[in-house]
């Protein structure tokens, strides 16, 4: 018997993605198709600007700056993450739960459930 890369049901059948054998591989069926992967350069980006933010505002607690500056700061960070969180929902619903659509009412029903819940989470 044949080891085969892919979830095929078949113990002899060939990968469904000739040459890539490695789930990670773009190219492999079983690879993650989120939606988020064309951007994540920019994403990554933001998310490092971020990070920047919040190492910003431990230097200024550290540097004993005023409270309402610091709080400014927090704000900012709050606001970035948000409009982070937005866009990540705005291309899941545009990718992932449009495809969820065209695949058939149940993986629709399970998208749905998923944007709904972490718009939930979101809006806390």
């Amino acid at each position: 018997m044949s080891e085969h890369c892919c979830s095929s049901s078949l113990p002899d059948a060939p990968c469904c993605a000739p040459g890539s054998n490695d789930p990670n591989d773009p190219a492999h069926p079983d690879h993650p198709d989120h939606a988020y992967l064309a951007e994540k350069k920019r994403y990554a980006a933001r998310i490092r600007r971020i990070e920047g933010q919040v190492r910003g505002i431990g230097r200024m607690i550290d540097e004993e700056q005023y409270c309402i500056d610091v709080l400014t700061q927090i704000s900012a960070v709050n606001s970035a993450l948000k409009s982070l969180a937005m866009t990540l929902l705005d291309a899941h619903l545009h990718h992932c739960v449009v495809n969820a659509a065209k695949a058939g009412e149940e993986e629709l029903d399970v998208k749905l459930a998923e944007a709904s819940a972490a718009i939930a989470r979101l809006t806390k």
